[in-house]
């Protein structure tokens, strides 16, 4: 995997948001570019709740790695997973070996952090990759299948609560989305089912949902998902999760820590963490500082300290501005990868890197049909205007025209005739001439 070229080396590790943007800043310049990737393919992370709320395949918020630089004679693109990287030998060891650097962008992202809470990496779904979204859709509908045959009132219950943990953007908007496939579509699908037993429930350990909106949009999500009929905890924590049942306390002032013992059960086979997040193990695993968060401390101008040939980007770096730490957007990701790749430049031209400095464009959440927030400085958008705008400014963000139209055709069919039109299981691991059904548990064969 080395190249005989004596321009400048760089390599990219991870093709998501910074990554991307910081090749393409790259691209045409006197340097060879490698972009390293486990999977070939780029995924719209914004989107990604929609795919497990059966409103978009997978596919349409995905887009070839390839593609995107095939036009782009200096760049090229190996499907590999980086193992660790060597920093003094300006080395990253990869599954199908090594590759030297001359200057090296970390954007490996983050993954989720379940805080060590008992049995949420056993039995929790998490909603991070497009493998674990389409596993939730799958679930949540086999779920459904379940339930239109169980006679035994608390079994049924239980399989028809949904627990999601997380009041940040994506349990937010994952709750209202679900609520809309499961009160629109499925009901029409399972008209043996007595949708009144049906409970989505929203637990967040803070006081507010997407606490890093303004206050009213906060109030305003809080109304609404209410009104739609979720059910809306704060100041709710989790603490464990078991494989028919989680186990919850709410922190009242003056109340004494909670326990898996002492704290309320809910009856579920449904938890879905979207709790938090942590940087990628790839620094830890190669002797570069992390923070608590796994997340990388790094100079303003975006370099590894002690390590001037090293950038960190996007979610797995710690960048402080105005006495905070940037939040782990698509924004943060986009405008550092396109900072360090310019700096690089700097650097092989002979001048020195410039701190990087993020223009807050705003955030957006939404809600549900025709309902969503938007906050772009001192201003905030609620309701179907603020609605619209998520709307167009997503569709304008999705990488590849294809993907646009199959995304604005599912989002017309949707709101036009109150549709899902991706209510089906695709279990994987099935082979052919399987006498298993879908949606049966690995055990039953037969």
């Amino acid at each position: 995997m080395e190249t005989n070229s004596k321009k400048p080396r760089i390599v990219v590790i991870g093709a998501g948001f910074g990554g991307l943007w910081a090749a393409r800043t790259l691209a045409g310049s006197p340097v060879d570019v490698t972009v390293i990737d486990r999977n070939n393919y780029h995924t719209f992370l914004a989107l990604l709740y929609q795919v497990a709320a059966a409103e978009l395949n997978a596919e349409d918020i995905a887009y070839p790695v390839r593609s995107v630089f095939w036009k782009k004679a200096n760049i090229r693109f190996e499907l590999a997973h980086a193992r660790r990287v060597d920093p003094e030998r300006r080395r990253v060891e990869t599954d199908r070996g090594s590759i030297d650097y001359d200057y090296l962008i970390l954007a490996t992202g983050s993954v989720t952090s379940t805080f060590g809470v008992a049995g949420v990496e056993k039995q929790a779904y998490f909603l991070k990759t497009l493998e674990e979204a389409v596993a939730l859709k799958n679930h949540i509908i086999c779920c459904f299948e379940a339930a239109a045959g169980e006679a035994d009132e608390e079994k049924r219950k239980a399989l028809l609560t949904f627990v999601i943990v997380g009041g940040g953007a994506t349990g937010v908007e994952y709750s209202g989305a679900l609520t809309e496939l499961v009160h629109g579509p499925l009901a029409k699908d399972y008209p043996g089912i007595d949708f009144s037993e049906v409970r989505i429930i929203l637990l967040e350990a803070a006081p507010h949902l997407v606490a890093s909106m303004p206050a009213d949009i906060r109030a305003y999500t809080t109304t609404k998902l209410k009104s739609m009929g979720v059910d809306v905890r704060l100041s709710t924590a989790v603490a464990e999760v078991l494989q028919d049942k989680v186990i919850i306390d709410s922190r009242r002032e003056g109340a004494r820590p909670f326990s898996a013992t002492s704290g309320e059960t809910l009856s579920t086979h449904t938890v879905v963490w979207t709790a938090g997040v942590r940087g990628e193990e790839l620094p830890g695993l190669s002797g570069i500082p992390v923070g608590r968060d796994g997340r990388v401390p790094v100079e303003p101008t975006l370099q590894v300290v002690n390590r001037p040939d090293v950038y960190v980007i996007g979610d797995l770096a710690a960048i402080r501005e105005d006495a905070r730490v940037l939040p782990m957007v698509a924004q943060v990701a986009i405008q550092s990868g396109v900072k360090a790749a310019r700096n690089i430049l700097r650097q092989i031209a002979g001048r020195s890197p410039e701190p990087f400095s993020y223009a807050d464009r705003g955030s957006m959440i939404a809600i549900g049909r025709k309902a969503a927030g938007v906050a772009i400085g001192r201003r905030t958008f609620k309701g179907f205007f603020a609605w619209i705008l998520w709307l167009v400014i997503h569709l304008a963000n999705l990488i590849g025209f294809r993907n646009r139209v199959m995304v604005l055709t599912n989002w017309a069919w949707d709101y036009l005739l109150y549709e899902r039109a991706v209510r089906y299981v695709f279990p994987s691991g099935m082979p052919a001439g399987s006498k298993s059904r879908a949606c049966a548990p690995p055990a039953d064969s037969n």
